[in-house]
């Protein structure tokens, strides 16, 4: 007699409630070996398709995909760790792209139930990593002397970041906060791809023995003394741009905030870990090195 775990039964009650949207005709089978309706799930993997002249190929993206400008064109379908099987179903992909944590768990597999292959790409936010992202979305199109010439110069770029960072006298301690204002904002420690580009840009993280993103208390805040505070973009917008959080209780207790040393960036830019990012890496380090001197 069959025995159906639980996760089974989850399955198989997922492709019921999901059948009216996978009875209409699905792409032709030769798409499995060229993926024509993809979902990217990956901001910096719909920068990559952009670059290589396959975005057509893309017909929907989460809510990290805010570049290229073009790209908000394309229909949402949520934020990468809070889909909805519905909207992604409805979209008729015959590939999703997505990093390792897309969730809830719940969603992943009731399209996993649904038949529509996922593929997790490269993640890991070093150069070398993004060079092996780019190549990868550039095999799966089929495109890969442009990816290996897109990856050379990604890496090139990185070296001259890397070049003029070399050139720097100071090392000023870096805090990276995710939020501000919502209970105790989350630090971003060692193993993420903001202590990464802190310490591509010429920093030290302020809370290097922290490992990932945990909540960090006023207390913690203070004791980290940052010579610099990094937030992302909207964070700042939402309150009051650099010269506010610099007013921020505890912000205003370390060095950052007495000396107004604040830096938002855009979160795609600053995290993502694409294209962009020795141009990030640049942009950083000017803000944590007054010395520095870069074309």
């Amino acid at each position: 007699m069959a025995i159906l775990t639980r996760r089974g039964t989850a399955g198989l009650m997922a492709a019921a409630l999901l059948a009216p949207l996978l009875a209409r005709p699905r792409p032709a089978a030769a798409a499995a070996a060229a993926p024509a309706r993809i979902i990217s799930l990956d901001g910096s993997a719909t920068e990559i398709f952009y670059l290589l002249g396959e975005e057509g190929r893309l017909v929907a993206t989460d809510l990290t995909s805010t570049y290229p400008p073009a790209a908000a064109a394309l229909p949402k379908i949520g934020y990468v760790r809070a889909l909805t099987a519905e909207g992604i179903v409805a979209q008729r992909p015959d590939l999703i792209l997505a990093p390792i944590d897309a969730g809830p768990p719940s969603t992943i597999q009731q399209l996993e139930a649904a038949g529509i292959p996922i593929r997790h790409l490269p993640d890991n936010p070093r150069p070398d990593g993004v060079a092996e992202k780019i190549r990868a979305v550039a095999d799966l199109v089929g495109k890969p002397e442009a990816g290996e010439a897109l990856a050379r110069d990604v890496i090139d770029r990185f070296a001259a970041a890397e070049k003029a960072v070399a050139a720097t006298t100071s090392r000023p301690k870096v805090l990276f906060l995710l939020d501000l204002g919502k209970g105790a904002p989350l630090a971003g420690g060692n193993s993420t791809s903001a202590d990464a580009m802190i310490g591509l840009a010429g920093g030290i993280n302020a809370v290097a023995e922290v490992k990932g993103f945990r909540p960090v208390s006023t207390e913690a805040i203070v004791a980290a003394a940052p010579d610099v505070v990094l937030v992302m973009g909207h964070v700042a917008e939402r309150l009051g741009g650099p010269e506010g959080i610099a007013k921020l209780s505890p912000i205003d207790q370390t060095p950052a905030g007495r000396n107004g040393r604040i830096v938002a960036m855009d979160a795609l830019y600053l995290l993502g870990f694409g294209p962009r990012s020795p141009d990030a890496v640049l942009d950083l380090a000017r803000s944590l090195h007054p010395e520095m001197t870069t074309p």
